[in-house]
């Protein structure tokens, strides 16, 4: 999650490689910790029944179930960005814990700050992108679930309306993914975008949801915080992606499929490490092969073929037979500019510097 757009774009221009796969740089091993390790989670948002704070802590939760008794856990939420954040997390480190993770984007440099006082703490940068001695990062190839999610939605629907937060790189990334996604089964297919300027705004995302929705969209995305696209969809017996969780308990009806973030293998695996002595420094950007991003969820309204396209998809992509950024055709950018020659394929940094919006987008970037 981001709040600082004009940061995120700066690093973005800046960054030539990013978090390409699990294994870890090569630095000498730290001493092993007696049990238990004490964990800390900072989240940005209050924590609720689904979305990107309620897996980050599932995924909290699912270190304490592969570790009984060997970790001890804490978390403190609804921390704003900046030095509400620094507060925090160097207070976490004061306490003892011996591995602190900071799942937002504007959480970095208190991160970065706060190590360089606490050598001794390893710390976990999610979504972050500068690495320290102490510091790791980490973030999950979203575009491929939101691809996946185009195809469901591209096979039951032909309008679809997008809310996200801010015109930035990894969101772009989704725009882009389920737009093409929708249209490799359905070509007429067109998404308007509404940008909000914010990540978590209950109230304004519904109302854009209900805009999308009077403009004639038939099926709803988003990149915000909270479940309200999915209840606006509900009330309107629209159709709705989730994202982050499985939301069918807010929109039993409307949900068509989730793009669900899964946290709990790496972060047990950085526990473990501090454990044992063999926590490094590192990135890892990692996506459906990894573990780390998968579609399930999906409602009833969805049929049995479209669920099975959707799987096989799923599994190629997971057996790397399937990108989304890679062409047999000429791709467009929204402007009709060409973007993507016949048999390209996007490498990671192109990927992570993406600044145009696909041929079926409604909606511009600013510039």
């Amino acid at each position: 999650m981001y709040k600082n757009l004009v940061a995120r774009r700066a690093c973005a221009l800046a960054v030539t490689s990013f978090f390409f796969s699990f294994p870890f740089s090569a630095q000498a091993q730290t001493a092993p910790v007696a049990p238990p390790v004490k964990a800390a989670f900072v989240y940005v948002a209050p924590l609720t029944d689904a979305g990107w704070v309620h897996q980050h802590d599932q995924g909290r939760k699912a270190v304490e179930a592969a570790l009984p008794g060997k970790v001890q856990t804490t978390f403190v939420e609804n921390v704003a960005e900046g030095p509400d954040a620094e507060r925090v997390i160097r207070d976490l480190a004061q306490q003892g814990h011996q591995i602190i993770f900071t799942p937002s984007f504007g959480y970095m440099e208190p991160t970065l700050k706060v190590a360089r006082e606490f050598p001794g703490v390893k710390f976990e940068s999610v979504t972050g992108y500068k690495t320290a001695p102490n510091v790791a990062t980490s973030n999950a190839r979203y575009y491929e679930g939101r691809y996946l999610a185009g195809v469901a939605a591209g096979r039951m629907a032909t309008q679809a309306g997008y809310v996200a937060g801010f015109p930035i790189p990894e969101v772009v990334q989704g725009i882009n993914a389920f737009t093409l996604g929708m249209r490799s089964v359905n070509p007429a297919a067109s998404v308007r975008v509404v940008f909000l300027g914010e990540w978590f705004n209950p109230p304004r995302e519904r109302e854009a949801a209900m805009t999308l929705m009077n403009q004639g969209a038939e099926v709803l995305a988003f990149h915000t915080g909270s479940t309200a696209v999915m209840a606006a969809a509900q009330e309107r017996g629209k159709l709705a992606v989730a994202y982050h969780s499985d939301m069918r308990k807010v929109a039993p009806d409307a949900q068509v499929v989730a793009v669900t973030h899964l946290w709990g293998d790496y972060y047990t695996r950085r526990v473990k490490a501090v454990l044992d002595g063999s926590w490094k420094s590192g990135s890892v950007w990692g996506g459906v092969k990894d573990g780390m991003i998968r579609v399930d969820g999906f409602g009833s309204k969805v049929p049995a073929a479209v669920q099975a396209e959707v799987l096989a998809r799923q599994a190629d992509m997971a057996a790397g037979r399937l990108q989304p950024f890679a062409t047999k055709a000429d791709v467009r950018n929204n402007e009709g500019q060409v973007v993507m020659t016949a048999g390209q394929s996007l490498s990671d940094a192109e990927i992570l510097n993406m600044n145009w919006l696909v041929e079926g987008v409604v909606g511009k970037l600013a510039r």
